[in-house]
């Protein structure tokens, strides 16, 4: 028998030798990190235009326009070193007392109320790295901050920081921001400038002085108390600083550069993912860049979007988020979009392109109606309203009740759930997803369950997403893939890309008709009233539940609100919700109030002044005849006992055995 002492020693020197591994693989993998593109040259910006050919802004780097670190002011210098890395010149790149201490703040209020990343981290990650939040990208951008340590001076890299950071309005770099913000260059900067131009990166669109003066004033006095914190400035100083008024240069926001910004963020995103460009190339190659952006339809959304009337009241420390997309459906041309409600973050996440959830009820005419018609269903044929327990699978309609037997166009109109699932149980599911895999939505192995029919995806749907699919609807049942680039060409003009968009025929144009028709109405007297217009409109409401889990036991909430609608000239597709829902974090809205509003309200400005189309409607339909809500009443194929007849019931199960959509 070994002595206690002996497997002590041997596990010390276990442990031992594997941390000296780990920091030996750690110190090979830091040093074989590429950082030479610290000093790579930028050249000129590159140029969007939107579909009429007109300049609408400009991509840039701040490297354009570089400030040495001796022209810089000190007092700017400090003010950045004070609110963003206070122990700057302590640290080698990664601050763990920083990182610590944050932890500890964060833990102890249960929000973010501090970040860990240094200097160094932030422009590891403006340079390097995208911007998800995921522990491997932060691995990643703690070593490339010790890489770079090791390679540059502080002052080098602080003056990069100073050069590449993001101060709002379009405008990287401090010497953009100076010329923007005062029209002055950067080294007359006055120490109250410097401090308000210190405290911008933060939050650049809520801290901005031509947007928001007050809270610029009241970021600029905390920069103020921490420089006098950390001894840059003397009491006096601070005094005169933070009662001086905030004078702004008169030339005011920059006219071109930095609008649009979710739009332009897809257009980056399009370019990277869809054509091999690099963000850099795009930052810093004379590109120009046209797109489908219509600034009418652009400038409807945005303003619509920047009123809070047109969303419901978020709670104080979680703003309600938001995407919406519109897009004409003969071309695929996406005319507008806006990807998030509040401060703006450059190539941050875009809820209209990126974002997943569950699209709720306005999955079912992609994975049910649409593909019920093709199979021969009429909106006279009788569905089954009834008890239905399938496998287990058991669900509900939103007002926990049955009518034994409903026409198709009923089920449509009210947005019952039995029918719906007991259709898609009769053409089958695997019919569903191959229509919906027509409309490139992705579906897979564990997405093969009868909940599909009710929107319960596994991995869930963008904004951008459904208003492509929709975009059929009005199109004769052609699919056109949304897109915002046609074409991108040098500063010179030679070509380099010509987007080409084949449509695709995905159901018949009597049956996109005849969904139109039915969408109609429920736009007319159906589930979406709210979001009627002066001009023919069709659309679907969508609303999901809160999670299955004790924490939600008795909360009267949702957790995702959608609206999908369109006219004949464009498709508008909006979600709401929170980015993180738990119990104090819920909607309390469906997708026929606030989403349907918001699509009301887009539609309305961007159409205005444009002559009213009809939509075309199959002669013999005579679903809106005015006199109530019973519908047609013929029969049609497709009725019986699901008891009697269940082709899926083997793989039948859904989300839960409660399953049901609010609308």
């Amino acid at each position: 028998m070994k002595k206690p002492k002996a497997i002590w020693m041997k596990m010390t020197i276990f442990f031992i030798a594997a941390v000296a591994a780990a920091i030996a693989a750690a110190a090979i993998w830091i040093g074989r990190m590429d950082v030479s593109g610290l000093n790579d040259p930028l050249p000129e910006p590159t140029t969007i235009y939107d579909r009429n050919g007109a300049p609408v802004t400009q991509l840039s780097s701040s490297k354009i326009d570089p400030v040495p670190l001796q022209d810089i002011p000190v007092q700017l210098l400090h003010a950045v070193i004070a609110v963003e890395d206070r122990r700057y010149y302590e640290h080698s790149g990664v601050d763990v007392k920083s990182i610590a201490r944050a932890l500890f703040t964060n833990a102890k209020s249960g929000e973010v109320m501090q970040g860990g990343s240094t200097i160094t981290q932030q422009l590891a990650k403006n340079m390097f790295l995208t911007a998800e939040q995921t522990m491997g990208r932060k691995l990643k951008e703690a070593a490339m901050a010790l890489k770079i340590e090791s390679t540059l001076s502080k002052d080098q890299i602080l003056e990069l920081y100073i050069n590449q950071i993001y101060f709002g309005e379009g405008r990287w770099g401090v010497q953009e921001a100076a010329r923007l913000y005062f029209g002055k260059d950067v080294r007359d900067l006055s120490l109250p400038e410097s401090a308000l131009l210190a405290g911008l990166p933060k939050a650049p669109t809520r801290y901005s002085p031509i947007q928001n003066k007050e809270k610029a004033l009241e970021r600029r006095n905390l920069v103020l108390g921490l420089m006098k914190q950390e001894g840059y400035i003397n009491e006096e100083e601070y005094d005169k600083a933070v009662n001086s008024p905030l004078a702004l240069a008169k030339t005011g926001k920059d006219q071109t550069r930095g609008k649009h910004a979710s739009y332009v963020d897809y257009v980056i995103e399009e370019a990277v993912k869809l054509y091999g460009f690099t963000e850099e190339q795009l930052l810093t190659g004379g590109l120009q860049l046209y797109t489908e952006l219509d600034p009418k339809v652009q400038n409807a959304v945005e303003d619509v979007y920047a009123s809070e009337d047109s969303f419901p009241k978020s709670t104080d420390d979680q703003l309600i988020q938001s995407g919406a997309v519109v897009l004409d459906p003969s071309t695929g041309g996406v005319r507008g979009m806006v990807g998030n409600r509040g401060d703006h973050v450059f190539r941050g996440f875009n809820r209209a392109s990126q974002l997943k959830r569950q699209p709720g009820s306005t999955f079912k005419p992609l994975v049910v109606y649409a593909p019920a018609l093709e199979k021969g269903y009429t909106p006279y044929s009788r569905l089954y309203d009834g008890p239905l327990d399938i496998n287990g699978y058991r669900p509900q309609d939103w007002d926990r009740s049955t009518r034994g037997e409903v026409s198709l166009y009923e089920a449509v109109l009210s947005s019952w759930n039995i029918p719906a699932v007991w259709l898609l149980n009769e053409i089958g599911i695997d019919y569903g997803m191959d229509f919906a895999s027509k409309l490139d939505i992705p579906l897979g192995k564990e997405d093969r369950t009868l909940g599909i029919a009710l929107g319960g995806l596994q991995t869930g749907v963008s904004p951008l997403q459904m208003a492509q699919a929709y975009g059929m609807f009005p199109n004769q049942g052609k699919m056109n893939k949304a897109h915002a680039i046609t074409r991108i060409t040098t500063k010179d003009g030679q070509p380099l890309i010509e987007a080409s968009v084949k449509p695709v025929q995905v159901m018949t144009p009597a049956n996109a008709n005849t969904m139109t028709a039915m969408l109609q109405d429920v736009v007319g007297k159906g589930t979406g009233t709210n979001a009627a217009l002066s001009r023919p409109s069709a659309g679907k409401t969508g609303t999901t539940q809160l999670p299955d889990s004790p924490q939600f036991e008795g909360a009267n909430g949702v957790k995702d609100a959608w609206f999908v609608g369109y006219t004949p000239e464009l498709v508008t597709a909006v979600w709401l919700g929170y980015d993180q829902t738990d119990k104090d974090h819920y909607l309390t809205t469906s997708g026929g109030a606030y989403p349907a509003g918001i699509f009301r309200a887009i539609m309305t400005k961007a159409l205005e002044g444009a002559p009213v189309t009809a939509f075309q409607r199959p002669p013999a339909l005579g679903l809106s005849t005015g006199s109530g809500s019973d519908g047609p009443k013929e029969n049609g194929n497709g009725h019986g006992n699901p008891k009697e007849k269940d082709k899926e019931k083997d793989k039948g199960k859904g989300k839960n055995k409660k399953d049901k959509d609010e609308d």
